[in-house]
């Protein structure tokens, strides 16, 4: 296990910021605020997109100020995937191939859970998101998505069982949900899973990248580009906005989406965020809002791969949600969540973001749905942050693509 003390509480001179104020000192018992250092992001943008307000991209930085640890647990997973909480404190795990494992907070690794349905590795897919049942402690029902292969194609899909009380396999493996239609591609599934106040689970979809499907993400009658709210059996939820249009699956909790890989619920509000893939720019942060479209592949703040502009090259069109925060160049963001730690107070009711190509955990504070600060963290690690977590003892957990698990934790 590999430790490192970060400190970012000595005083720091900064000569100028992004709003050209005078020069400043910060300390440990000086705030730092939004406008206080320069955005973090200093690459030249892809686009000559103007933002729709101020604050919605490049918002000024910020730098943790409390001591605190970073410590890699372990170094032996196979491309994890998504983590969830065991009443005990320890993680339960998925990776990429196909296999589910249990870390202890010290950081050994079980052997792969059995009795999971075949998943297809093949590219952006495999075994994805995972949360666990609100009722547990009395069912040991887990809920997760992947990448299933049929005959008529590839297809993002939602399955549940019971973990075993010897917590070698999972019991009555069952998939509930196959989002429409399958196709071939092995890109674009989304694949994350997260329970509401309600018990109702939402499920994010890609539109599967390519030319011929993205127009779908605009589609009613396709889940493809969604985010999807379903009962524990698969059904349309009740209270779903399109439950009453014909012309709609029922289960359509948002739509215009490009490729989700992030959720999370705000702790104070209740309200659900979602992070969003652009191609070369144009990552989004959301504010997810029942029946709304967010746009893609209309209006975008990013260009296709080539270079070549998307559609019309419009930002922003009536009908069609901004996001709250946008990157450009990309970070591609992954998952991700809010901390509702006490153990770095600072921290409380920030969004943290696990970033792929940008390899780093983006710190996002968030007032009023507002952006106002952002910050890097481990960025000096070299590593694709795929998710973020945080654990039953207030820290934050995170793993990467190259199948580490670190800890976040005050000094």
């Amino acid at each position: 296990m590999t430790t490192y003390i970060l400190y970012f509480g000595l005083s720091l001179a900064i000569t100028l910021n992004a709003c050209n104020t005078p020069t400043q000192q910060v300390g440990i018992n000086t705030p730092v605020v939004n406008d206080t250092l320069p955005p973090v992001e200093t690459l030249k943008s892809n686009t000559n997109y103007p933002p729709a307000f101020p604050g919605q991209t490049r918002i000024g930085g910020m730098k943790t100020t409390t001591p605190y640890n970073v410590e890699i647990l372990t170094s032996k997973l196979d491309g994890p995937w998504g983590i969830a909480n065991l009443p005990d404190g320890r993680l339960l795990i998925t990776q990429k191939k196909g296999t589910m494992v249990i870390v202890t907070p010290t950081g050994e690794v079980s052997d792969p859970i059995t009795g999971i349905p075949e998943v297809n590795p093949r590219g952006q897919g495999g075994l994805l998101g995972i949360t666990l049942d609100p009722d547990f402690e009395n069912n040991r029902m887990v809920y997760w998505a992947f990448s299933l292969r049929t005959p008529e194609g590839n297809q993002t899909a939602v399955a549940k069982g019971r973990l075993a009380n010897d917590e070698k396999s999972i019991e009555g493996a069952t998939v509930i949900y196959k989002a429409n239609p399958a196709y071939n591609g092995t890109l674009h599934y989304g694949g994350r899973v997260l329970f509401d106040k309600n018990g109702y689970l939402y499920v994010s979809t890609g539109e599967r990248s390519d030319l011929a499907t993205r127009p779908q993400a605009q589609w009613l009658n396709s889940a493809l580009g969604k985010i999807l709210r379903i009962t524990k059996d698969g059904n349309p939820a009740p209270g779903n906005p399109f439950l009453n249009n014909q012309d709609a699956f029922p289960e359509v909790w948002t739509y215009g989406h490009r490729n989700v890989q992030g959720l999370a619920i705000n702790p104070v509000t209740g309200d659900l965020w979602s992070g969003e893939f652009g191609p070369r720019g144009g990552d989004e942060i959301n504010l997810v809002q029942p029946g709304k479209n967010y746009g893609w592949p209309v209006i975008t703040y990013a260009l296709e791969y080539s270079g070549k502009t998307i559609g019309e090259g419009i930002t922003q069109k009536e009908g069609m949600e901004q996001p709250v925060y946008y990157w450009d160049p990309v970070i591609s963001p992954s998952g991700m969540t809010f901390y509702k730690g006490k153990n770095i107070p600072e921290w409380q009711n920030n969004l943290f973001v696990g970033g792929l190509s940008g390899s780093h955990i983006a710190r996002l504070r968030i007032e009023n749905n507002k952006v106002t600060g952002e910050e890097r963290l481990l960025a000096s690690e070299g590593q694709r942050f795929r998710d973020v977590h945080q654990g039953k003892d207030g820290n934050l957990y995170a793993v990467t693509d190259q199948g580490r698990l670190y800890k976040l934790s005050k000094k």
